[in-house]
This record gives C-alpha cells, sequence and structure tokens, in this order.
C-alpha cells in the first residue's frame, strides 16, 4: 500500500463536531501561528475516498503565513455521518448546500474565507460557489478538473461500484488488499497515515456516498463557463503528473478561468500529501495575492 507516514498530532489543532442546519460534520481546525498576523480562514475539502485527515500535512505551514484551515469530512464521509443507503441524499446540488451551510458555520471574525476543494472535493467546491459564492474570497481547485474523470479511472471506480453492490464494506476492503495497492484497482487513493487509519477511515464512510460521487466524478459535466462568470479569484493547483484529470487538461481549464496555475514538481494527484510545504507554499502565495499583501508573488486574477 501505497501511504505517506502518519504526521505528528498537530498540537494547535482541535477536532469537533462543526454542527449546521444540514448536519454535524467533523473537522480539524487549526489556528493562524502565534505571534504571526492573522491573514484569513480557509475551508478544505477532501476527495474520493479521501477524509480532513489528507490535509494534516498543510495546516502548520499555513499556520505560518497566518491562515487558519479547517478541514472537514463531507457527509458520510469517515467520522461524518451520513445515510448508508440513500444515494440521494449524496446528490452533488445536496453536497454543495452542505459546503455553504459550513461555511456559514464557521466564526471567522470578520476575516476572509478561501475555499479549497481536492479533486472531488473540488467539483463539490465548485457546485457550491456556483450556487452561491458571497461566502468566499477565493476558489482553489487542486487536482480537480473540468468534467468527467479520465477513462483510466472510470475503470477503476466502476469496479468499486460494482464490489459494493455485492459486499459490505469491510469485505470491499480484503478484496482490494487482495487485488493489490489500493489506489490500483479502485480503492482508496494514498493519504496521510498507515494501513490501519486508511482502514478506519474506508469502514467510516457510507457506501452510499462512495457510490454517488463516484457515479458524479463518471458523469460530471463541464461547468467551467459557469464558474468563470463568477467574480471570484480562481487558483488551479496539481502535481506534474495526473492520471485523474490530464495535466493539459487542468492547464486549459485554467486559462478558461484566468486562474492562477500552479504545478508542484515531484506530485502526482495528491499535491498536499506528495509536496505539502511546496503545494501549502503556493496555496498561501495565492490567499496572500487576492487581498493585496505585499510580497505575495504574482497579481490576483480578476473578474469582469
Amino acid at each position: 500500500m501505497t501511504t505517506q507516514p502518519a504526521a505528528t498530532p498537530l498540537p494547535n489543532a482541535r477536532a469537533y463536531p462543526l454542527h449546521t442546519p444540514r448536519g454535524t460534520f467533523a473537522v480539524v481546525d487549526h489556528p493562524a501561528a502565534p505571534g504571526v498576523e492573522p491573514r484569513g480562514v480557509a475551508l478544505l475539502l477532501p476527495g474520493f475516498t479521501g477524509s480532513k485527515e489528507d490535509f494534516t500535512l498543510m495546516h502548520e505551514p499555513l499556520a505560518e503565513r497566518g491562515y487558519r484551515t479547517v478541514a472537514v469530512d463531507g457527509r458520510g464521509q469517515h467520522e461524518s455521518d451520513g445515510p448508508e443507503d440513500d444515494q440521494s441524499a449524496y446528490a452533488r446540488g445536496e453536497l454543495a448546500q452542505d459546503v455553504l451551510a459550513q461555511a456559514a458555520a464557521l466564526d471567522t471574525d470578520g476575516t476572509a474565507l478561501h475555499l479549497l476543494g481536492h479533486s472531488l472535493g473540488g467539483q463539490i467546491a465548485r457546485a457550491a460557489v456556483i450556487l452561491d459564492h458571497a461566502p468566499f474570497r477565493s476558489l482553489t481547485l487542486m487536482a480537480s478538473g473540468p468534467a468527467q474523470i479520465s477513462d483510466s479511472q472510470q475503470q477503476r471506480v466502476k469496479l468499486l461500484r460494482d464490489a459494493l453492490a455485492v459486499m459490505t464494506m469491510a469485505e470491499t476492503w480484503e478484496a482490494i488488499l487482495a487485488m493489490g495497492p489500493p489506489e490500483e484497482v479502485g480503492g482508496p487513493a494514498r493519504g496521510i497515515g498507515g494501513p490501519d487509519l486508511l482502514r478506519r477511515r474506508w469502514l467510516g464512510t457510507k457506501p452510499a456516498q462512495l457510490i454517488a460521487t463516484g457515479r458524479q466524478l463518471c458523469t460530471e459535466p463541464d461547468r467551467v463557463d459557469e464558474l468563470a462568470a463568477l467574480p471570484l479569484p480562481f487558483h488551479v493547483l496539481s502535481g506534474a503528473s495526473d492520471d485523474t484529470w490530464p495535466v493539459p487538461v487542468l492547464d486549459d481549464m485554467a486559462t478558461r478561468l484566468r486562474a492562477r496555475r500552479t504545478v508542484i514538481p515531484g506530485a502526482e494527484h495528491s499535491p498536499n500529501a506528495d509536496q505539502p510545504l511546496p503545494t501549502a507554499q503556493a496555496i498561501a502565495d495565492f490567499w496572500d495575492s487576492v487581498d493585496g499583501i505585499e510580497g505575495a508573488e504574482g497579481t490576483p486574477p480578476t473578474a469582469d
């Protein structure tokens, strides 16, 4: 199994249930570093088969730049509850409304709230800002493309969905392990932590969530033009290679969005796990530029 090593527990982070009118969501909330001027707050959405722990190695470097980061398990994901079998609860519009509710429930003390989504989380974040962009200062799409995932990844997702149709989550996990590295046979992508954490995360995730969101990844329409019409600064960040959405596809999306484009050397589909420090630096540079903070690299994109 290909995973990143478990990070040392973050002494300043706080794990708690975030209560909203749409339900309760498990979050890890890391404040800006002591003695650093607070610059903003960011809501971080994980990807397919992922969880809030995928951002563990980015919290502290972003805190050193003055950013409080709140990573969340979405509905039915890891430690956030959701229906076992009702796939309608995980419709894209429902998950987008959840993000808006999470944003409203966070006490940001009047500072800017940035939104970041990884992979599936990016497409959910996109749907949320298309519904209502007002709560957010910017949107970062990390390894998250304009429409459906690549053909090869669709085959892996179909394999997973077929297994879940006839097996329990525990049986599916054991079958995945028997076939090879989980990220190569339709199972969980690589993440932070070892096999025990990934197994707990898998068993905590609701099968209806995986089936519904897997279908969405395979059928997502291109909504880039809708997104580009919004008065928000955008950032498209990816690794130097990505077999879920090829890098040229992400390049084209960034052009259409007039977005800042960042490619992280040495990273693949999970820059947050593969290269967390340069990824965090690039993200903080973008957030700084959005607010015109002196010394930020580049200039923020503008919308007509």
